[in-house]
């Protein structure tokens, strides 16, 4: 996905739930990481949970999924969790 095709709430702040800012450390990524994977070029698609989306990045090479959520009465996207895809190498 280039920058020109992500959704117009892209621009909105990311706002880190209280859930990822807990996983950060076991994960072994920061926030810069974070916001450089949402930066880079991705491919996005909806997640199980309704309103939620599914983002595929890449981290040190290596793929990782990002699931965030678009809160449109705030103009915020929460970035709810992130996590490496292991045994993947798209």
């Amino acid at each position: 996905m280039t920058r020109r095709s992500r959704p117009f709430w892209w621009e909105w702040e990311f706002v880190l739930s209280d859930h990822i800012l807990d996983r950060m450390a076991d994960r072994g990524f920061t926030e810069i990481d974070l916001r450089a994977m949402l930066g880079g070029d991705i491919q996005m698609g909806h997640d199980i949970v309704p309103g939620r989306w599914l983002v595929h990045a890449r981290l040190r090479t290596r793929p990782w999924e990002v699931i965030i959520e678009p809160i449109h009465d705030e103009r915020i996207v929460l970035v709810i969790t992130a996590y490496p895809v292991w045994g993947a190498d798209r």
